[in-house]
């Protein structure tokens, strides 16, 4: 076997294997001799079947296997010998030449065939020991647990009929059929709605018409859907509903006592409270732990500039501009109406994919360096989560994750991250500081809304 380097370009390779004819019709013979040992054929006692007949019979499928085989082999051996580490899969090209790859597997002529991948890239890595980092933290106050527990209140609220006109505050149960143009569109008709009157669960200016209506009253209401209306075909659109009051209900009084709690589920008011209050301390502790991320990874990120892999970086835009084009679609919203054009958001879009790929592939050598593993026990904790997400189908997600690779180091992935953020953060030099929820949260909203966090 003859390997030729044919291309090193920046981190670009492409290797020319060539596999001599003489050498193929070794490793066939082989294997022939294994299947000798194997087969059974009709006329023939076990093990005596000539080579030429079980050439004929066997010769074609059999190399194929062998070729299949000598590509897989040559592409981690000649990595390995090269002292190299592919950024991905290499990608394989053969001749497509049907004659001569007949030849190929008659063991007539030489094969050949060629690698082609980008290396990763050698970089050193900063030493982040000294880099200063401001941890914002907020304290979860006795105004913020009011505000959930009223919240809570207010989604276990009841209702109670009663036989007068519909005012703010009221829960209205309709029936409706939705028509533009005098014809009523999909998704547009319902039998048994209750809608509370200045919640903004319908589209604006629908509740403010029930209004004043009572128990079996019918009236046509007419409505403009939002220019930002998700479903695009009816963005814009002036429609007519047809409605009819099946029902008016008054809000009762919310009392946050122990048999609201009850009711809940929980023993008494002030467990509640205990959980709320816990429940907003993880929230805080999020957005803490994402701003101090944040942080880290600008610094890595200003501290370390090298070549990157084409290949994952388009990837890696390929994956991010999925999400945003499902967005565009899902929510009828068109680049203008950001203030940005297609081609000015696609180079955003790029600048983030690169920082990506840069920080994944520093992440991953802090981690290789520091020696950071994922444990079975972390693995099998992580499966277990995705397992919980899927009741009744739990085998299929267990076999899911077993014969797919990628599945699993998407798992690992961000174990792995965190575990490195956490090794970086005991180097890094942390100063807290006392921060309110409004600008804690706003931090983050504002992140999200950059996509700049890794």
């Amino acid at each position: 076997m003859e390997i030729n380097e044919t291309l090193s370009e920046g981190l670009k390779r492409e290797l020319r294997v060539t596999v001599p004819a003489h050498e193929l019709d070794e490793r066939l013979a082989e294997r022939l001799q294994e299947l000798r040992g194997q087969v059974q054929l009709k006329g023939f006692r076990p093990g005596k079947v000539p080579t030429d007949h079980l050439k004929r019979l066997y010769g074609k499928a059999a190399m194929a296997e062998i070729v299949e085989k000598i590509v897989a082999e040559t592409t981690r051996s000649a990595l390995t010998e090269r002292g190299e580490k592919a950024a991905m899969q290499p990608q394989v090209e053969m001749t497509e030449d049907e004659a001569e790859a007949n030849e190929i597997l008659a063991a007539r002529a030489d094969l050949t065939f060629t690698l082609n991948y980008e290396v990763l890239p050698q970089f050193e890595v900063v030493d982040i020991k000294g880099v200063w980092i401001e941890r914002p933290v907020a304290e979860v106050s006795e105004e913020e647990i009011e505000e959930r527990m009223q919240s809570i209140g207010e989604s276990g609220r009841s209702y109670e009929a009663v036989k007068r006109k519909a005012k703010e505050g009221d829960r209205v149960t309709i029936a409706y059929i939705g028509k533009i143009d005098g014809e009523a569109f999909e998704g547009g008709t319902d039998d048994n709605t209750p809608i509370v009157i200045g919640s903004g669960q319908f589209i604006p200016g629908f509740e403010d018409k029930l209004k004043g209506l009572k128990e079996g009253d019918e009236k046509p209401l007419e409505v403009t859907f939002p220019e930002s209306y998700p479903a695009a075909h009816l963005a814009g659109k002036e429609a007519v509903f047809d409605v009819t009051v099946k029902e008016v209900a008054a809000p009762q009084e919310i009392k946050l006592d122990d048999e609201f709690a009850q009711r809940l589920g929980v023993e008494s008011i002030d467990k509640v409270r205990e959980a709320v209050k816990a429940q907003l301390e993880s929230e805080h502790g999020s957005a803490t732990r994402q701003a101090v991320k944040r942080q880290l990874f600008d610094a890595l990120d200003d501290k370390h500039d090298f070549p990157l892999p084409e290949k994952l970086v388009e990837q890696e835009f390929d994956n991010i501009w999925r999400q945003v084009m499902h967005d565009v679609e899902h929510h009828g919203r068109s680049f203008e109406d950001e203030g940005t054009s297609e081609e000015a958001a696609r180079a955003d879009y790029r600048k983030i994919a690169e920082r990506r790929v840069r920080l994944g592939l520093v992440l991953s050598r802090i981690g290789e360096e520091a020696k950071v593993e994922v444990t079975e026990e972390e693995m099998q904790r992580a499966l277990y989560d995705q397992v919980r997400r899927y009741p009744g189908q739990e085998e299929r997600v267990v076999e899911h994750y077993r014969n797919n690779p990628d599945a699993v180091q998407a798992l690992r992935a961000p174990i792995f991250e965190e575990k490195v953020v956490d090794y970086l953060l005991e180097l890094a030099d942390i100063t807290d500081k006392t921060v309110s929820r409004e600008e804690l949260f706003a931090e983050e909203e504002e992140e999200e809304h950059h996509h700049h966090d890794h």
